[in-house]
């Protein structure tokens, strides 16, 4: 069993291979990883279930994915199991609920057109904005996120906030785009950035002009931010993908050494579940 990844290791290198847009066609195509992810929304860790789930969030930002994705055996359903499962955390219900809208409006040409409409507004978002009103988007300008090590503390602060469902970076502009729960304050999320006393987060909103406006956060903000206590640490430091997401794009660095680990994956799969 050493050299054997566990179920949450593998999830996770799914899910950090799936957060690089040149991916995401391989690992739907691949015969065995989809497959898994699904087997995965049943798994006893909910920190399993949630980063399978990100990890098809990711995947379903390619269109070309999604007719596929809806089509494969079990996804629709068991995205509905966990969006009704009583023990399901509220994040973990919300990210499957988005999924489940995505791909069931995936053949609609009203859909399409939505989100082709929302997608300009949003140019640069890899998370478009699902149209499920329980949650939202905020975008933040975050000074200071200069490289993978400060990407990590700023990880570590969103992580903690209750209510908070997924977030993307875009390192380049120094952005980050969180999604998160429609009573959870955009405040706390730039109290959460402020606490690693590195770094300062400025919402960006668009103006009625479409323009981009930058609103800073008021310094003292007295909104208390609800952390996530009565859930295991979502990502040890070990396993983050701040740390190894370098790894993980050498390791895609050709097409081929992507379709070689994403086989080791799902022989993993194929030897720890059973339809």
């Amino acid at each position: 069993m050493s050299g054997e990844p566990d179920a949450l290791a593998v999830v996770n290198q799914l899910r950090d291979l799936a957060a690089d847009p040149l991916n995401r066609r391989a690992i739907v195509e691949d015969q065995g990883c989809l497959s898994g992810l699904i087997l995965f929304f049943d798994h006893p860790n909910p920190q399993v279930v949630y980063s399978a789930l990100l990890a098809v969030r990711y995947l379903a930002e390619c269109r070309a994915n999604r007719e596929k994705m809806k089509g494969e055996l079990g996804m629709m359903l068991s995205l509905q199991n966990v969006m009704q499962k009583g023990t399901s955390p509220g994040e973990t219900k919300l990210l499957a609920s988005e999924i489940y809208e995505i791909l069931q409006n995936s053949s609609s040409a009203e859909a399409e057109q939505a989100e082709a409409a929302a997608s300009c507004r949003r140019k640069a978002q890899f998370f478009l904005g699902a149209t499920n009103k329980r949650a939202k988007t905020v975008v933040l300008q975050i000074d200071g996120l200069d490289d993978s090590a400060r990407r990590s503390l700023c990880e570590e602060a969103l992580l903690k906030i209750k209510g908070v469902i997924s977030f993307t970076f875009q390192m380049a502009v120094k952005r980050c785009v969180v999604r998160i729960r429609s009573d959870l304050k955009a405040e706390a999320l730039g109290t959460a950035i402020a606490s690693t006393k590195v770094m300062k987060a400025q919402q960006v909103v668009k103006g009625e002009d479409g323009a981009e406006i930058v609103i800073p956060f008021q310094e003292d903000s007295d909104v208390v931010v609800e952390q996530n206590i009565n859930l295991p640490d979502y990502l040890p430091e070990d396993e983050s993908p701040s740390q190894e997401q370098h790894k993980a794009v050498t390791r895609l660095g050709s097409m081929q050494d992507g379709v070689s680990w994403l086989s080791t994956a799902a022989n993993f799969l194929s030897r720890s579940f059973y339809w």
